[in-house]
C-alpha cells in the first residue's frame, strides 16, 4: 500500500505524539511507501507564521526530518493542480484539497483524521 499523510498525521509522526491513532501507526508501519507532500510543509509554515501552530522542529529542518523518518517527498505537479477543478466543493481548505488531488492522481491512499476529507471517499482512509 502507498500512503500520503495529511498534515496532522505527519506532524504527529514526526513528533512521536500520542495523538497519532494506533490504526494510522499500523498502516504507516506496514505501508510499502509513505509520502509527505510539499503541501504539508507549506501548510505548516503558513500556520506557524500566523500563530495557529507551534511545532518542536524548526521549519528549515523539516525536509531532513521527513527524510530521516523514511518518508518520501511528493512535489506538487501541474496534474495535481488540474485535478482540483474536478473535486466536489465539500472541503474548502486549499491544503487539504491539494492533498486530496495528489492522492487521486498518483494514486495514493490519503490517511486523515479529518471527517470532511473523508467525505471524498475513494482512496481516503479516515481514522
Amino acid at each position: 500500500m502507498r500512503v500520503l499523510l495529511d498534515t496532522h498525521l505527519l506532524l504527529w509522526c514526526l513528533e512521536k505524539s500520542e495523538k497519532l491513532p494506533d490504526q494510522a501507526y499500523q498502516i504507516i508501519l506496514t505501508a510499502d511507501e509513505v509520502y509527505a507532500s510539499t503541501a504539508n510543509i507549506w501548510e505548516i509554515i503558513i500556520k506557524i507564521s500566523i500563530g495557529k501552530l507551534k511545532v518542536q522542529a524548526k521549519p528549515q529542518d523539516m525536509i531532513q526530518t521527513i527524510a530521516d523518518s523514511g518518508f518520501e517527498m511528493l512535489s506538487i505537479k501541474p496534474e495535481h493542480a488540474l485535478k482540483l477543478a474536478e473535486l466536489e466543493d465539500i472541503h474548502r481548505d486549499p491544503f487539504d484539497r491539494i492533498l486530496i488531488a495528489q492522492s487521486m492522481v498518483e494514486p495514493l491512499h490519503l490517511l486523515t483524521c479529518d471527517s470532511a476529507i473523508a467525505k471524498y471517499g475513494g482512496n481516503i482512509i479516515h481514522m
